[in-house]
């Protein structure tokens, strides 16, 4: 088969998922791990051009990004030492104000100016805006780390009807305005929901769900609710992959289709899980589908 044909055969291959996902909201969780292994402004863009096109062919998609690589380094520049207890990171007065410079000062804009060179109307909204978020303090030892207690996707609806792609830094407000830390699996999950989205992609440093955190052979392609939280239960899943897994749960029990894990570090990996017969990464699914996307 020549280039030409097989490339001719790949965008035959598309168009029954660009038919399929038109018009449907696409949450796209993307981890500042994600960034690892590529300078983050040659990652942005590659990243944004995938968004562009999922925009361009009539996909919603909405952007919720995380920074704990970048917050981690600009805390030690300042001089203090990231802790983290179960995942989440032990968030002081100070470490909030940290991940607030970082989120809404240099991720956000980054992933924002990006997909807008690539010719998608990108618009950057923090949790904190028209009372997104709203939380709670989940533990006075973890300091201002919020638990989402509501979510008013108003905004993100707005934007969406005006043709526009948000990307939303994970920063939320209590009831007397306060900010914290909300750890953006969990927000995107609970986004995914409050939009009644298709899917829930998460994007991050490895290639998806492991049975072996430590060996890439025992990649799980296709799993369930009910399988992942054996998992947890047996302790097969750890760490900050924790808060992933279980939000993933609790947006397919709340409406969410189907969730996706992939390695963000992979060149145009949206475009080959969306489009292509095979996939890649991790997806899940509350009722088998024999593999359909």
């Amino acid at each position: 088969m020549s280039s030409h044909e097989a490339t001719g055969g790949l965008l035959i291959e598309a168009l029954p998922y660009i038919q399929k996902f038109s018009g449907k909201i696409v949450v796209v969780k993307y981890g500042g791990n994600a960034l690892a292994g590529a300078s983050d402004e040659r990652a942005a863009s590659t990243f944004a051009q995938d968004i562009a096109l999922m925009h361009a062919v009539g996909i919603k998609p909405v952007v919720v990004h995380g920074g704990g690589p970048q917050i981690s380094a600009m805390m030690e520049r300042l001089g203090k030492k990231p802790e983290f207890r179960n995942g989440l990171r032990v968030t002081d007065a100070e470490t909030v104000e940290i991940a607030s410079m970082v989120l809404l000062g240099n991720v956000n804009p980054q992933l924002v100016s990006a997909i807008n060179v690539h010719g998608a109307s990108a618009a950057g909204v923090s949790g904190q805006d028209a009372g997104l978020l709203r939380v709670s303090q989940r533990d006075p030892a973890l300091g201002f780390v919020g638990d989402i207690t509501a979510v008013d996707s108003t905004i993100l609806k707005s934007m969406l009807l005006d043709g526009a792609v948000p990307v939303i830094a994970t920063i939320g407000s209590d009831a007397l305005g306060r900010a914290y830390n909300v750890n953006a699996d969990t927000a995107a999950g609970a986004i995914a929901e409050s939009l009644g989205a298709e899917k829930l992609i998460y994007l991050t440093d490895i290639e998806g769900l492991r049975t072996n955190a430590l060996d890439p052979k025992t990649l799980v392609h296709q799993t369930s609710p009910a399988k992942l939280q054996a998992m947890i239960r047996d302790g097969n899943i750890e760490g900050g992959m924790i808060p992933k897994i279980e939000s993933c749960i609790h947006a397919l029990e709340h409406g969410v289709k189907r969730v996706h894990i992939l390695d963000g570090r992979i060149a145009h990996v949206l475009l080959l899980e969306l489009f292509t017969d095979a996939g890649v990464g991790t997806m899940i699914e509350s009722a088998p589908t024999n593999g359909a996307k």
